[in-house]
């Protein structure tokens, strides 16, 4: 079976969860830098990846790294690759996105124009051909420039790995569903215990715990570019994988999963998606204003993003009541993703911890609030 290097790009401020979800996978890590996680591993960990990371963004095949200070280095570099490994004399393929941080090339599309003109000056001598006419399987290239040293990948994923293919309704700015599963990761909620989230939008925090609590592979009702390329990852190794995936779900499991939400839409649209995504049975979804938030139970978690839309005026007033209600439960755990940096001030309390999280490019704070620890049997 071949082996490969494989790159996992992800949030920045989620290497840690990351890795730890490809070591639970069974695969040795190699190397995290900001927003990547690189490890290696075989065909079938090509398809295992991208149907059970949660954080991943997509997942590469390193084709190759280089030292590239100028544009005539980046055509060398990339033409002395072996694309012919991996594209057929008829793939379609292009340099889909280009990135550069503290490098003397910095112009990404010019850096795109070189990618590709390079792996058609490497393929021409291959096929012996003069042109290509690119009706075949597609191949979309990734390259990354870090400090004039260029890394390029072949992208299996095609579609960004937060599209689990259930949320088809979302908000105007809607947390992605890697993400999501990131925070929860970072919290030591389990299926056994309360989850709440007062802010719930279209349900993407809730919709991912149910996931969760189900053990529902986020990929497992989604395509992926690799599936067309059977000379590379043979047809079989995804049967396997998603039979694996199938295998490990539990949707006898009982959950007490809560999301609320004060717009009646949001609620409607929350529903839709845990439908969508098949846990609709785990999650109790209801129109609640934050004021109204409690809960009976004991040693729960809130997590939650705040909507980011809301008038300046307002914000204060938003996170005063949050801290209020989080107050009321006092053996709870607060989680809150916001960009709001009034937040620790006005929910009336320090956070235990704080961890920096770039949601796209907008800088977001992971504020973790942390409850008094169970009994053992809660745990």
């Amino acid at each position: 079976m071949k082996r490969f290097e494989l790159i996992a790009p992800c949030h920045f401020g989620m290497e840690a969860v990351l890795k730890k979800e490809i070591i639970d996978l069974g695969y040795d890590v190699t190397e995290v830098t900001d927003g990547r996680v690189t490890f290696f591993g075989d065909e079938e960990a090509v398809c295992r990846a991208n149907i059970f990371l949660r954080t991943a963004k997509r997942i590469l095949i390193k084709i190759g790294s280089f030292p590239a200070e100028s544009f005539e280095e980046l055509f060398q570099g990339i033409k002395a690759l072996p694309w012919e490994e991996y594209i057929p004399a008829d793939g379609k393929f292009w340099v889909t996105k280009a990135s550069s941080v503290k490098s003397k090339l910095f112009s990404l599309t010019d850096i795109q124009s070189v990618g590709k003109k390079a792996m058609v000056e490497r393929l021409r001598s291959v096929y012996h051909a003069d042109w290509f006419a690119e009706d075949g399987a597609s191949f979309p290239v990734r390259i990354f420039l870090w400090k004039d040293e260029a890394t390029v990948g072949l992208d299996t994923s095609g579609e960004s790995l937060h599209k689990r293919g259930y949320r088809k309704l979302t908000p105007k700015a809607p947390i992605s569903e890697n993400l999501a599963a990131g925070m929860l990761l970072l919290t030591p909620w389990n299926k056994g215990r309360v989850l709440v989230d007062p802010f719930c939008g279209s349900g993407t925090i809730p919709i991912e715990a149910a996931m969760m609590a189900a053990n529902l592979a986020p990929g497992r009702n989604r395509s992926f570019t690799a599936q067309t390329w059977e000379h590379v990852v043979e047809a079989r190794r995804w049967e396997d994988a998603l039979e694996e995936a199938a295998e490990q779900e539990d949707l006898s499991v009982e959950t007490d999963i809560q999301g609320f939400d004060i717009d009646e839409r949001m609620i409607a649209m929350a529903r839709e998606n845990a439908r969508l995504a098949g846990v609709e049975k785990l999650i109790h979804f209801e129109k609640r204003d934050v004021a109204d938030l409690s809960h009976p139970e004991k040693y729960g978690f809130i997590v939650t993003n705040p909507p980011y839309g809301e008038r300046l005026e307002r914000m204060p007033q938003l996170y005063r009541t949050l801290g209020e209600r989080f107050r009321a439960l006092d053996s709870w755990s607060l989680y809150v993703i916001t960009a709001y940096e009034g937040a620790e001030r006005e929910i009336g309390r320090k956070a235990d911890r704080n961890r920096k999280i770039y949601n796209g490019m907008m800088k977001t704070y992971y504020y973790q609030f942390l409850g008094p620890k169970p009994s053992r049997r809660l745990v």
